[in-house]
Order: structure tokens, then C-alpha cells, then sequence
């Protein structure tokens, strides 16, 4: 049986369908068990790790949107996607990126590719809206295999899927749904 790290590797080698069916795979194997004190978040280890405290910030708001959140581990030689989220049936694999900075959105959205076509933006500081949505297009622009960008502000999550930003007002309209 192989182990996680080569199903995680499996996945860059797979797309559409065979991808979806590979990360729930991924999500239902044994290895993954309840994180002591919360509901729905699951890990394989990793409590040790410099970025745990900001993936269990992102994987508490998750499950306060209804996922199940799988912590995936991080193989050293393998890049890979930090979550799988799961709700009523369907799996997305997130790369977290946690804003603290004024003007990091950009640079840590670009960091991302290559890992997983999904990013989950966590904006821990006040970001200006125009620039998030300058942001967001620079990244979907320069990533065509970019799927969808999860934005975790304060209690609020907003989904920037590619139809979106092709829109022509999208700044227009990111702008006015970002502050309501």
C-alpha cells in the first residue's frame, strides 16, 4: 500500500476526474484522524509545525462554512496543497496563504502556483479592495490553470472563481461584495 506521500505525488500527474477521485482518496485514508478538541478537522501530525497555528486559524473558519477540513502533511520534495476541504460530497485541495501584510496578496497569491489550482486567501489585517481585486486578476492572468480563490475575512468567505475576474467590472463588483 503506498503511503501519503506518494498519493500526493500522484497528483501531479493527473487532471479533471482522475484528479477529484485521487483527492478524495487522499482525504478517506486511515492515516487521517480528529484534531483533539475541535469538530471536523482532521491531521496526520504536523502539530509541531511553524505554520500549524495559522492553518488551524483557516481550518476553524472552514468548518465554521460547513467543510470538513483534512491538514494535509508536507512531504519534503513534493509541493502540495496545505487542506482538502470537504462539503456534501465534493473535495478541493487549498493552498493557505495568510495576509498580514498591506501589500503581500499578490506575491504570496503568485507563491501558489504549481501547488494546487485552489487558493485560500486568510486575511488577517484590513487589505485594501481594489488592490485584492488587482491582485486576484494579476494571479488568475498569470495562472491558467487557477480554478478558484477562497477569501476568509473576519467571519465572512468570498469565492473569486476564473468566470468571475473575466467578467469586465469585476474590480467594480469584488469591490462592493468585499465591503458588504
Amino acid at each position: 500500500m503506498n503511503n501519503i506521500t506518494d498519493e500526493l505525488a500522484k497528483l501531479h500527474e493527473l487532471t479533471g476526474a482522475e484528479f477529484s477521485r485521487q483527492v478524495e482518496r487522499i482525504a478517506l485514508r486511515n492515516e487521517f484522524y480528529p484534531l483533539e478538541g475541535e469538530t471536523d478537522i482532521y491531521i496526520t501530525g504536523g502539530e509541531t509545525s511553524d505554520d500549524f497555528e495559522n492553518q488551524l486559524n483557516a481550518a476553524r473558519k472552514a468548518v465554521m462554512h460547513g467543510y470538513r477540513v483534512f491538514v494535509l502533511p508536507n512531504p519534503r520534495g513534493i509541493r502540495t496543497a496545505d487542506f482538502i476541504f470537504e462539503r456534501k460530497g465534493t473535495y478541493k485541495m487549498y493552498d493557505l496563504k495568510t495576509i498580514s501584510g498591506k501589500a503581500s496578496a499578490k506575491n504570496r497569491l503568485l507563491e501558489s502556483i504549481g501547488q494546487t489550482n485552489h487558493v485560500l486567501l486568510n486575511m488577517a489585517t484590513d487589505y485594501n479592495a481594489r488592490s485584492l481585486a488587482k491582485d486576484l486578476l494579476a494571479y488568475f492572468t498569470t495562472n491558467p490553470n487557477a480554478f478558484e480563490v477562497m477569501i476568509f475575512k473576519r467571519n465572512k468567505v468570498i469565492q473569486v472563481k476564473r468566470v468571475s475576474v473575466e467578467n469586465h467590472d469585476f474590480i467594480k463588483k469584488f469591490i462592493l461584495f468585499y465591503h458588504k
